[in-house]
């Protein structure tokens, strides 16, 4: 097993709140993490259509039919989310810490029924796909940049050789037809797919609504559902930009990347690795890959990140802000595996803006070496992993 940089937390809040709940992606290896920590609690999978039948049927009777001493692992609970409120009823009656450990992939139904049943008695952790430190600590970090924007970081991808053409075609095959479909009454999943090819391609750019709802014919509310849809399911996130005392002078809007760059280039329809790096967006691909990255290094260390971007209206850009208490610590991405003064231009021009309280500044590049240059910290990309636990 690649050994998961969130077990640590994992542990840590069974011994603190008698359920804990591990939600994220599907096949980000939620449920081999939870088995391989809790080895003596029973494990049961909703996804199972005759579990799902009995635990709807008669929720007591489950529960009891289904936990021993130790506890009880309920896999994939949003598809009987009902079962919450007999959970709670459990909790405050045995007082038992780490009793039920539950996952879900759509983080959207079961935050809505944690928050509403389970709130204060429930631990919430969150797994992503292979952050770079998992891979570098299980030697799997073997290769080009590309390399890795291409395969994305999905467990299967790297424990069992499977292709990752095949595993992202089939996944975003089962997200449109069963995830998509529980969750929203989308009737027309071709257009959904069309939607979700259109936002690949705007991947590190300004998120425009109205470009989208124009491009793919869908009303802006549409548009904005199906963005929040994609959000509380994992495959894209927000980068929001900062803007705190620094005036109206600035971009406001935010950029959208996706959580597994191997997703993007399946919708891409990017085939190999030659194909990516002649991509017309290979920038943009990039800037996806790292900066989700620095997401699940906060993930990983059960912290809320706290990440932005920085643009003014005449296209002076910081890639990265990363807000630390009273200092804000900037940084560059840059695809290629060459530095040179270009690369720090945008650093330079922060000296000028007053109120800006730049701590250390990073250059994060395709190279292998890092260097140390008057400007910044430069790192490359294999080396970033445990950026922000240093950090911290």
């Amino acid at each position: 097993m690649i050994k998961r940089d969130l077990t640590e937390h994992l542990i840590e809040s069974a011994k603190q709140f008698a359920a804990v709940a591990v939600t994220g992606p599907r096949q980000s290896g939620k449920t081999t993490l939870v088995q391989e920590v809790f080895k003596k609690h029973n494990y049961v999978s909703l996804e199972d259509f005759d579990k799902r039948a009995q635990a709807i049927a008669d929720p007591r009777l489950f529960l009891q039919n289904y936990s021993n001493e130790f506890g009880i692992i309920l896999d994939e609970i949003q598809h009987v989310p009902e079962l919450l409120s007999y959970i709670q009823t459990i909790i405050d009656r045995e007082k038992k810490k780490g009793y039920f450990i539950i996952t879900g992939s759509q983080n959207l139904l079961i935050n809505q029924s944690v928050s509403q049943t389970l709130a204060g008695r429930i631990a919430l952790l969150t797994l992503f796909p292979l952050a770079i430190n998992e891979l570098n600590n299980s030697s799997l970090l073997s290769g080009d940049l590309k390399d890795f924007v291409f395969k994305g970081c999905y467990p299967r991808i790297y424990d069992e050789n499977v292709s990752p053409v095949k595993l992202h075609e089939y996944y975003i095959r089962g997200y449109v037809e069963r995830d998509v479909r529980q969750i929203k009454n989308i009737f027309d999943l071709n257009l959904f797919q069309t939607f979700l090819k259109l936002c690949a391609g705007r991947i590190g750019q300004i998120l425009n609504i109205s470009a989208l709802s124009n491009d793919c014919g869908i009303d802006q509310k549409t548009v904005n559902a199906w963005i929040s849809l994609l959000e509380a399911t994992h495959i894209i996130f927000l980068l929001n930009p900062y803007y705190k005392n620094f005036g109206k002078r600035l971009v406001k809007s935010p950029k959208i990347y996706f959580v597994d760059t191997g997703i993007a280039c399946s919708l891409l329809n990017i085939k190999n690795t030659n194909e990516l790096s002649s991509h017309y967006n290979w920038g943009g691909l990039v800037e996806s890959f790292i900066i989700s990255d620095l997401f699940k290094q906060y993930y990983n260390l059960n912290q809320k990140p706290s990440l932005y971007f920085w643009r003014d209206h005449q296209g002076n850009e910081i890639d990265v802000i990363l807000e630390q208490a009273l200092n804000l610590i900037p940084i560059e991405i840059k695809a290629g595996k060459t530095i040179n003064m270009d690369v720090f231009k945008h650093f330079l021009y922060l000296k000028n803006i007053e109120n800006f309280p730049v701590n250390k500044k990073f250059v994060i590049y395709g190279g292998s070496e890092n260097q140390d240059w008057p400007e910044a910290k430069v790192l490359g990309w294999k080396n970033f992993g445990t950026l922000v636990k240093s950090i911290n």
